[in-house]
């Protein structure tokens, strides 16, 4: 057994502290499957693990247009009401108003909605409440500068389904209300003339899934029908709702996988100014969508933009203008016919979204490093709070967002502000208060952890993933501790790691061209229908380098047997584990590159743990099981300790590492008369156990 290093020795290698999950395998019924629809064993493995296992789902899956959908009149109870009070005051002359939201779903919605009115004859403005000084939604100040303004007719996007307050408001000043939104009921709905929110129909309806700009693209396109003037008016609305939805995690299910579908192909041709300009600023190119014939499908190969195009290149540079500046640069961007001005805008998002690029790596550089420096014990916490003055709260959700990424807890981060809402640098956060941001893990409920909390917070909100609250500053510690309680009911040990759900294994041999537009089958790929992850044992990584501002490690893996295979791959911000080890197993999704005129497949890399090369027939739990770590070759079996049976780990010299199931402490020596004790938590022992564990198949 290797001695406890003082040191790390050159051949110890830090790895990500994951957790794989991995679907249960359905060969058989996978390749019978492959068969009947003419698609890769692999692919059908992943339609299986989607709960798809029949020609017909298959059916509605790659072709959602051939689904026939209800009527939107049918499913939302308000809808013919809010049609009828948009038409009264269009057709009276009357100021109509919009509330909007800051973030990516808010921007496009009171885009959606402004360019739809503006085009049936309304007198229609908006405004958004600002984030660093009134936070979310719709409040009492707006209600009454609509009134001063003499607004008739208040429509809310993206929010006010909590906004009971502001809406009793404006409904005392004579000024009617249409709430669209998305958010989860409160126990008393505001006293709207309308509401229009998919949590208010069934469960099972295609609509259930709508984000707030899709809410907004149904009464666009109703009132639009009920006027009989649609023309021209449909596909502009689609590509702003395909815009707000995949940049607002929408579901992929239902009405969204169908609307998204047709989206993506309309973008690459946009007949917005705005969108055209987005597009040429971020570089995004459109691929080829030259996905094999399905089931006969019809559909032609044209060209066409993926999710991620949205999600990882025009939503982030939308909504970086929502968390640092003025979203009225995003609404003009979004609803002029100028093209010189959309570049201008644009120009402005690309280089908001820089500064916020920046931003996110300085305040994620110094939480790691506070958490590193402070005495955290985050088996025992479970939970992560870290609030530090100075960080800039537009962007602390993103780091939120890393930070579980990085240490597999829920996190909740935030900054001291002044009451009236300015980020300060101070020694003392007397007369302060934290404003936050927070994100959760599976099994961890975020609305429900701050609920918890609710006597200490001035104000929370948001759902099971994530949510933002507010709070004196001297509540923090009790918050911390409140928190704490609340984690330790709701997630056990095994859940501190962060998640990897891995759908099939794969051969490098088997990653290609043919393999990857196959996958274009599959699309739109996000949230509630993730794109495939596949995992490979026991690959060699022959080259890896850092490269990029982030710390990215870009490799080459390869892997021997009957055709030995090498792929490039990508592993986004994973300098700090350079250099991987030699041989590991790897989780990844695909992605395509085009470099020179030529296009490859190549991985990204999700995960990593170290391979059990395990050299034994016998079954691991009736003797002895060999397997390499760190270039070293030990020993393990699980062996009678008195009433318990205890893990036993032997390397090359004999020395034996013996751990109690459950005990951070274990015994290392060459007989159990002069072990000594050592802290297995530790990350060499850790890890050492770890992969014996995954040896014994335990």
């Amino acid at each position: 057994m290797q001695e406890l290093p003082t040191s790390v020795p050159p051949h110890f290698h830090r790895l990500p502290n994951q957790r794989w999950q991995i679907y249960s395998p359905q060969p058989q019924q996978a390749e019978q499957f492959a068969t009947e629809i003419g698609l890769s064993p692999l692919l059908a493995q992943v339609l299986i693990n989607r709960g798809i296992d029949s020609l017909k789902e298959v059916q509605g899956f790659i072709e959602p247009e051939s689904l026939v959908l209800p009527a939107p009149t049918d499913e939302f109870p308000d809808l013919a009401a809010s049609v009828k009070l948009l038409r009264e005051a269009i057709s009276g002359g009357q100021k109509i108003a919009i509330c909007g939201d800051y973030d990516a779903d808010g921007m496009t919605s009171t885009a959606l909605l402004l360019r739809a009115l503006r085009a049936l004859g309304a007198n229609v403005d908006y405004a958004i409440p600002s984030r660093m000084r009134e936070g979310y939604g719709i409040n009492d100040r707006i209600v009454e500068e609509f009134h001063s303004e003499g607004v008739a007719l208040i429509l809310t996007v993206d929010n006010g389904i909590a906004a009971y307050g502001p809406v009793a408001r404006a409904r005392e000043l004579g000024v009617k209300v249409i709430i669209t939104d998305h958010h989860d009921l409160p126990p008393k709905l505001p006293p709207a003339d309308a509401i229009l929110n998919p949590k208010l129909i069934a469960e099972s309806s295609p609509y259930r899934g709508l984000a707030g700009v899709g809410v907004a693209y149904v009464l666009a396109i109703t009132l639009a029908q009920d006027m009989q003037k649609v023309g021209g008016l449909v596909n502009p609305l689609l590509e702003l709702f395909t815009l707000g939805t995949i940049a607002d995690l929408a579901p992929l299910t239902g009405v969204n996988r169908r609307w998204v579908k047709r989206g993506l192909r309309l973008l690459p041709h946009s007949q917005l100014a705005g969108i055209q300009a987005l597009i040429q600023v971020a570089g995004v190119q459109p691929g080829s969508a030259e996905s094999l014939p399905l089931l006969n499908s019809k559909s032609q190969p044209s060209n066409t933009l993926k999710p991620e195009d949205i999600g990882f290149r025009l939503g982030p540079r939308i909504n970086a203008v929502g968390r640092l500046a003025d979203p009225q640069i995003v609404i003009e961007l979004l609803t002029t016919d100028d093209r010189e001005l959309a570049l201008k805008n644009a120009m402005q998002c690309e280089q908001i979204n820089q500064r916020r690029q920046e931003l996110c790596q300085e305040i994620e550089q110094e939480a790691i490093a506070w958490c590193e420096e402070s005495d955290l014990d985050l088996q025992q916490e479970r939970v992560l709070v870290v609030v530090q003055p100075g960080w800039h709260h537009g962007v602390i959700g993103i780091v939120a967002s890393r930070l579980v990424e990085r240490y597999g807890v829920p996190v909740f981060i935030g900054t001291f502000e002044d009451e009236a809402g300015e980020n300060e640098a101070v020694e003392t956060v007397a007369h302060k208060i934290v404003r936050g941001s927070a994100r959760g893990i599976p099994e961890f409920n975020v609305f429900d952890g701050l609920n918890f909390c609710a006597d200490l917070l001035t104000k929370f909100g948001g759902h099971k993933a994530a949510g933002g609250f507010s709070m004196p500053a001297d509540n923090l510690e009790q918050f911390r501790n409140q928190l704490s309680i609340f984690a330790n009911q709701c997630l056990q040990p095994e859940h501190l790691k962060p998640l990897v759900s891995v759908d099939v294994r794969a051969d490098l041999a088997e990653i290609n061209l043919d393999l990857y537009r196959q996958i274009d089958a599959l699309e739109p790929c996000g949230i509630e229908n993730k794109a495939p992850v596949f995992w490979t044992p026991n690959v060699c990584i022959t080259e890896q380098k850092i490269v990029g501002k982030g710390g990215h490690v870009k490799l080459t893996a390869t892997q021997d047997g009957n055709v030995s295979a090498s792929v490039k791959a990508i592993a986004w911000r994973w300098g700090e584990y350079f250099p991987l080890p030699r041989r590991v197993d790897i989780a990844y999704r695909l992605r395509e590159n085009s470099f020179n005129g030529k296009t490859s497949v190549e991985l990204e890399l999700l995960g990593v743990r170290l391979p059990a090369s395990v050299a034994s027939s016998r079954s691991p739990m009736f003797g002895k099981v060999e397997f390499d770590y760190c270039d070293r070759t030990y020993s393990c079996s699980l062996s009678p300790a008195g009433s318990i049976e205890e893990l036993r780990i032997r390397n090359s010299q004999g020395q034996v590492l013996a751990v109690a199931p459950g005990q951070n402490i274990g015994l290392l020596g060459n007989s159990r008369k002069d072990a000594r004790e050592v802290d297995v938590s530790l990350p060499f022992f850790e890890n050492l156990i770890q992969t014996a564990k995954h040896a014994l198949g335990i």
